[in-house]
């Protein structure tokens, strides 16, 4: 059984590196024949920061399949004698805590490469490596408090029911439900949250909400722009009140208009239910990995040397399940992508056609976010259609279309043509 197992994981791994080198060499192409959405200048930066990203995820792939690798022949074994793993829940709990601490120790560069080092050189990051440190300290905090306690209640549930997979999974899901009701809360712990000032933007929001059948419960600025500076914004809630959050980013970079198209689409997905869908998706995953993981057998656990204990399932499952994610994946983006062209639909008729279009250069061009991608990118981890698809399905033709360097900020309005203000100057 980890002969097969092993044998799928390499051809998980296989996979992850022949469509990360696919990526790489499409954008390398594609970098040198014309612009397209931005200026040349524009567009070679964000083909190379891309490139860049992708690079760091090919090590970063092939280390995690060495820790893999390491944990399902030795280390497993390792960590479970170090803890006299003995089938109690405190023992599972503190296998799990150095399950974890050893993932994050070896991902710890990584994050430290990608922050202050590609995100740095392209003018993303923001952070200081005392806030990195900070930010750091709480996050293992509370995984320390949330998380041991999740340990603890699903070692139990193993320990205690012969059907634990069904129960583990209700566990689970029923977290992943509150995580998205409380996450403005655990975000408070890493950012301050301003109330919106009166004026007309507020007003233009909360008419906009009202209009989508939603009631605001608050709409605050996020101090994104400490740490980070790319764009966003999201909605917080799963019932008919709504909390809005925008990052200080966008406010600085959009105009009332285009923030409304923006807030629009997201509307859109609340009004056709994808919230909700998006759940029960992740829900099925939920259902899928524990009914699979709950019936490994007991061989599997003696061939790399230890006791099927609560605390070793847990980790075994949290292990695969990114296999198991990748397989699901292509399904789940599809349907994203499905969702996101219907809440552009939406955003149009709520801020304007024209708004969002004008908002989506923007985003694209602030975010460094190259607007070409390998289809296999694509059909596997495209949770949102490539922009240039994105504007054709808005009735426009954005081949040669190109935010002009000398006014980047406020590109001129529509006229009578279809974006005849958007020709290459």
């Amino acid at each position: 059984m980890l002969e097969i197992i092993v044998g799928l994981y390499s051809l998980y791994i296989l996979m992850r590196l022949y469509i990360a080198f696919m990526q790489i060499g499409y954008i390398n192409t594609e970098k040198r024949k014309d612009p397209v959405l931005m200026p040349a200048g524009k567009y070679m930066v964000a083909a190379n920061y891309a490139v860049a990203k992708e690079k760091l995820g090919i090590i970063e792939t092939f280390v995690d399949y060495l820790m893999f690798l390491w944990w399902v022949f030795s280390g497993f074994a390792w960590l479970s004698s170090l803890f006299h793993v003995n089938g109690s829940v405190e023992s599972s709990v503190l296998f799990l805590y150095g399950f974890m601490a050893v993932n994050y120790i070896v991902g710890l560069p990584f994050s430290l490469y990608q922050t202050f080092k590609i995100d740095e050189a392209f003018g993303f990051n923001k952070m200081t490596l005392k806030m990195f440190i900070v930010d750091a300290f709480k996050s293992i905090g509370l995984f320390l408090v949330l998380g041991g306690a999740v340990f603890a209640v699903l070692s139990w549930i193993i320990s205690s029911y012969e059907m634990w997979w069904f129960w583990g999974f209700v566990l689970m899901f029923a977290i992943a439900v509150a995580a998205n009701l409380l996450m403005p809360f655990f975000m408070g712990l890493f950012n301050k949250f301003s109330p919106l000032k009166e004026g007309e933007l507020k007003d233009a929001i909360v008419a906009l909400m009202q209009k989508a059948g939603l009631k605001s419960d608050g709409i605050f600025v996020m101090d994104a722009s400490k740490r980070d500076s790319r764009l966003n914004a999201f909605f917080g809630g799963l019932g008919k009140s709504k909390r809005v959050v925008l990052y200080d980013t966008l406010l600085d970079k959009l105009n009332k208009k285009e923030m409304l198209a923006v807030l629009g689409h997201e509307l859109g997905h609340f009004s056709h239910g994808d919230i909700w869908k998006n759940i029960a998706l992740m829900g099925l995953l939920l259902f899928i990995a524990f009914y699979l993981f709950g019936h490994l057998p007991d061989s599997l656990f003696i061939q790399m040397g230890v006791s099927p204990y609560a605390g070793v399932q847990i980790a075994m499952l949290m292990l695969l399940l990114p296999l198991l994610s990748f397989v699901f994946t292509p399904f789940m983006s599809y349907v994203s992508r499905h969702n996101e062209y219907a809440a552009d639909e939406y955003g149009s008729q709520m801020g304007g056609k024209e708004n969002l279009v004008s908002a989506l250069l923007k985003l694209i061009t602030e975010n460094k976010a190259f607007p070409k991608s390998h289809p296999l990118v694509i059909f596997f981890y495209h949770t949102h259609p490539p922009v240039l698809e994105r504007l054709k399905e808005l009735g426009y033709d954005a081949g040669n279309v190109i935010i002009g360097e000398e006014n980047p900020e406020e590109p001129p309005l529509p006229g009578d043509g279809i974006f005849a203000y958007m020709d290459k100057k």
